[in-house]
């Protein structure tokens, strides 16, 4: 190996492990206020349609926020805008914290909304550069780094909910994520090793026509994200308002679902880069989405009303499924991202970015679209959405195309 090569690769290992920090502040802190929901819901007097509509604040946010990313990445560098980011975030976050009206908290909700999005594009470009310069791959690892962070959120709020107010909870998260960006960032691929311009000898543009060839992969890609994304926002989003107001179960033990599916989204997560080399990135997500979602679909449809009569038997299917579906959703946005990074001719940052537009929003969008079910129905049918989102993720994987890794160190 030449000294060029080892200094190169010695960058990618400091890299991986500060990315892998970064998705696991950004999953703690950008989920920070999951497991508070119900009580920020109860304290404002929203229904679930209009607490759905509130949502929608984060989904504005997240527009502007991906599509900036991508092109300032392509410009500059994706360690520029993680600092942004990073101070951004526990902003945002704080802002919910402290919000005593709809008003204040709907733009707690637009920060964090860009400010997740902003950072996500930049942090998935430097994993596709950390990936080439190590030989290895981290993309599924760095996610579960993400899940490991949700799941702290989810364990911590939980564990504090009935001792420390929401204000208190979400503004020391914000802190402790404003010193550790403060720290991480130190630590990323400087602009010269994190390919933001794309691969050395070809030209990229810093936008894709929405028309074209590439532009029909992206978007057949990022229908993919959003029958994960979606899913996903929801179980979070709306897991402690089915259990509390649907199935009678209290504070605290009402973060359970949420608890299941981060823990079994971490477990899938850290083993999807050894699922992808067994099975193949379209097979891992076609199955797993097929399972995931069958499961939890049922579990739902068994378990609530059973909630009448046989409470912890209840408790315990419901979240099977909600384990079910995390385990399934688990490589899902890895294996969607390592193909948006894979297209010729599109500088990964930018494919990144313009997936983030179509499937980030979604993120956001989704749980909204869950509360107006909601709304017409009832919540439990509501699940049915994203449960159907699941297995429509299955018939998005033929988008799926990941570039091989050199065998060259």
């Amino acid at each position: 190996m030449s000294a060029k090569a080892l200094t190169n690769y010695e960058h990618g290992i400091h890299a991986r492990n500060a990315v892998w920090a970064s998705f696991f502040a950004l999953g703690i802190t950008g989920m920070a206020w999951i497991p508070r929901i119900p009580e920020i819901k109860s304290s404002l007097g929203l229904s679930d349609g209009h607490f759905g509509l509130l949502l929608l604040a984060s989904t504005f946010g997240a527009v502007p926020g991906a599509q900036l990313s991508g092109r300032i990445v392509h410009m500059y560098s994706s360690k520029i805008v993680v600092r942004i980011a990073g101070v951004t975030l526990p902003l945002g976050v704080s802002i919910m914290g402290i919000a005593q009206n709809v008003p204040t908290l709907a733009l707690g909700l637009f920060i964090c909304g860009f400010s997740v999005a902003f950072m996500d594009v930049a942090l998935n470009s430097q994993a596709i550069a950390i990936e080439k310069h190590t030989q290895g791959r981290w993309m599924s690892t760095f996610h579960g780094l993400w899940s490991i962070g949700a799941f702290f959120a989810a364990l911590i709020g939980g564990l504090v909910a009935n001792y420390v107010s929401p204000r208190v909870n979400l503004l020391v998260m914000s802190l402790l994520c404003f010193l550790s960006y403060f720290v991480i960032t130190h630590y990323l691929l400087p602009p010269n090793l994190d390919g933001h311009r794309g691969e050395e000898g070809t030209e990229t543009s810093s936008k894709v026509p929405f028309r074209g060839k590439e532009a029909m992969i992206l978007w057949g890609i990022g229908i993919g994200l959003i029958c994960a994304l979606v899913p996903e926002g929801g179980a979070y989003d709306w897991s402690g308002i089915l259990l509390r107001d649907h199935m009678d179960i209290g504070k605290g033990t009402n973060a359970a679902a949420a608890i299941v599916f981060s823990l079994t989204m971490i477990a899938s997560r850290l083993l999807g880069d050894k699922f992808f080399e067994m099975w193949g990135h379209v097979n891992t997500v076609k199955y797993g989405a097929l399972f995931g979602g069958g499961i939890w679909g049922l579990s739902i449809l068994i378990g609530v009303p059973l909630a009448q009569s046989h409470q912890m038997l209840s408790l315990v299917i419901v979240c099977i499924g909600f384990g079910a579906a995390g385990f399934g959703i688990g490589p899902f946005f890895p294996a969607f991202n390592l193909a948006a990074a894979s297209i010729p001719g599109v500088a990964p940052s930018v494919g990144l970015a313009r997936i983030g537009l179509i499937a980030i929003a979604s993120y956001f969008a989704g749980p909204t679209l869950i509360g107006g079910i909601s709304q017409l129905t009832s919540l439990p049918i509501a699940f049915a959405f994203p449960v159907l989102l699941m297995m429509g993720a299955a018939l998005q994987t033929r988008f799926i195309k990941v570039n091989r890794l050199s065998t060259e160190k």
